[in-house]
């Protein structure tokens, strides 16, 4: 795959078939299955702007939804998380295991790998925010961190998404271009991914987030 804006890991050599994705998870929700997906970042980095932006879109696309409350340390640079789940019908927020998990932070990502399902994905954004424990000298932040992904699994793409926000001029819609990224694997049509950012982010932002989001869609493309 050739795109100055991801990193691939070793199984990524061929172009990521996010049609069969789609494909495999409209069947597995039309089945009754439900489709978990772990959000995770710092304080500052508007998960739970993600979560609602991506929960609305699937009850706008007729699926039942339940969202786990965004939890963490709420100044920036603490760990934050949340879940949306969504099917036919969910009787529950919180899951076992996540099928995608989405990071906006690097250590996150790997904080988190152990909610991720056998064949789950990850998608993460190639960023680094140091927590105040290193600062501190406490601890050392992980050198290698793709690596020590890769020992678990290959399934994972890493985004270079706050360098694209900041050609955007805005920084901190590299979420919403995460979520484009994500929006290529689950079956939510396009209008209601649309409808969503229009509904939930601020009135004067708008574009830039739609914009966002095309640029997070087609980077896998």
């Amino acid at each position: 795959m050739k795109n100055n804006n991801i990193s691939c890991n070793k199984s990524c050599s061929k172009k990521v078939d996010f049609e069969y994705h789609q494909r495999k998870w409209r069947k597995l929700i039309d089945d009754g299955s439900v489709l978990s997906v772990l959000l995770a970042g710092v304080g500052g980095q508007g998960i739970l702007l993600t979560s609602k932006v991506l929960s609305e879109a699937a009850m706008l696309d007729g699926l039942d939804v339940k969202v786990s409350e965004v939890h963490g340390m709420a100044q920036r640079g603490g760990s934050v998380v949340g879940s949306v789940r969504m099917g036919k019908r969910v009787y529950s927020p919180v899951a076992g295991k996540a099928d995608f998990i989405m990071s906006l932070e690097k250590l996150e990502a790997l904080r988190y790998i152990n909610k991720l399902k056998e064949n789950g994905f990850i998608i993460l954004s190639d960023v680094e925010i140091y927590p105040i424990s290193v600062y501190s000298g406490d601890i050392s932040y992980p050198k290698d961190i793709n690596s020590e992904i890769e020992n678990i699994t290959f399934n994972y793409i890493v985004v270079k998404a706050v360098e694209m926000a900041k050609r955007l001029n805005k920084v901190r819609v590299a979420n919403i271009i995460l979520l484009g990224c994500l929006s290529n694997f689950i079956p939510i049509s396009y209008k209601c991914w649309i409808e969503s950012i229009k509904k939930n982010v601020p009135h004067n932002a708008i574009d830039v987030n739609l914009k966002a989001f095309e640029e997070g869609k087609r980077i896998i493309n």
